[in-house]
């Protein structure tokens, strides 16, 4: 049994396409399968069973797009099904030169305001006609063992500043809390400057056991990192889910972005959400639409840690 799998572009969903990936793969043990998805994404799924060969997509790198997202079609050769995560017409294109006896692309199959990780799940049920329950997320990498109780946060979130609790506040939490944990700021490349924003406030308050691994990890060095913390505070982000996939003790701060549907998959007994629920909220935007920002401002350091203590 031959099955191509692409994955979503950013980290999160791939993330939380994992419980339908295991059902499938539950379903085909023996099936040997093609992945693909973003240099990023696909960096999660290092040591996954079933998965023989990884493609990554850069078909937006140079050239003609369409042409090169045939010629990727093309490269995956003959396969008895080909699953698609993804709504974008790109995919669909893609999808369409793809040779499988099967295939299906992703659709949301409810209005209804669920998981994304029922959504993945409920669609593979429907197009291979199973009744899989969805389980936890699932990534193959084993925890970094730290020597003393760590505290990691992390202040960024790729889809844009929207998602983004303030550095200052990140670092009063840090501060509070330096002398119970040691600190370790993670981040992408892009988000070094918010992470010396935070460095810069711990030096200022005489912490020292800190570490600044912005833009100093990769994907799987990350994944290892966050699975060995105690305690991890964090935007709606990519490092939320990986937290989640090792029931790591979680504080993830939502403000214009559906934690109904994209909340920690599983980690209810090791996650708190902070929020304040405002009426312009969820609003899905990038960047504040009103200007305010209120969904994040209003968010305190006090709140925060009120919820490390009820975590506790």
């Amino acid at each position: 049994m031959k099955i191509f799998i692409e994955i979503p572009t950013w980290l999160g969903d791939a993330i939380m396409t994992t419980p339908a990936i295991q059902n499938i793969i539950k379903t085909y043990p023996d099936a040997k399968i093609t992945l693909l998805g973003s240099f990023v994404s696909i960096q999660a799924f290092k040591d996954y069973p079933n998965i023989e060969k990884v493609l990554v997509d850069d078909t937006k790198k140079s050239g003609n797009r369409y042409k090169n997202l045939i010629s990727l079609a093309k490269s995956i050769g003959k396969v008895d099904l080909a699953i698609s995560f993804r709504r974008s017409f790109s995919s669909k294109f893609m999808m369409f030169f793809v040779k499988a006896k099967k295939k299906f692309n992703y659709k949301r199959l409810t209005k209804e305001e669920i998981h994304l990780c029922i959504r993945y799940n409920d669609f593979v049920n429907k197009v291979l006609n199973l009744n899989n329950q969805v389980g936890d997320l699932k990534l193959y990498f084993k925890p970094f063992l730290y020597s003393k109780p760590t505290l990691g946060i992390n202040p960024g979130a790729t889809y844009g500043s929207a998602k983004r609790w303030y550095p200052n506040e990140f670092a009063k939490v840090a501060i509070t809390l330096a002398s119970k944990y040691d600190i370790v700021i993670f981040g992408g490349p892009a988000e070094t400057d918010i992470a010396n924003d935070i460095e810069k406030e711990l030096i200022k308050n005489g912490i020292t056991n800190y570490q600044n691994l912005a833009g100093k990890t990769t994907i799987p060095e990350l994944i290892e990192k966050i699975a060995g913390l105690d305690l991890f505070i964090t935007n709606d982000s990519g490092p939320m889910h990986i937290a989640a996939a090792y029931k790591t003790k979680t504080i993830a701060i939502f403000g214009p972005t559906k934690f109904t549907e994209t909340n920690q998959w599983n980690n209810d007994k090791n996650g708190l959400i902070v929020t304040k629920n405002l009426e312009c909220a969820p609003c899905m935007k990038r960047s504040c639409p009103l200007k305010h920002h209120n969904c994040m401002k209003e968010i305190t350091a006090d709140d925060v840690l009120k919820a490390v203590e009820n975590l506790a």
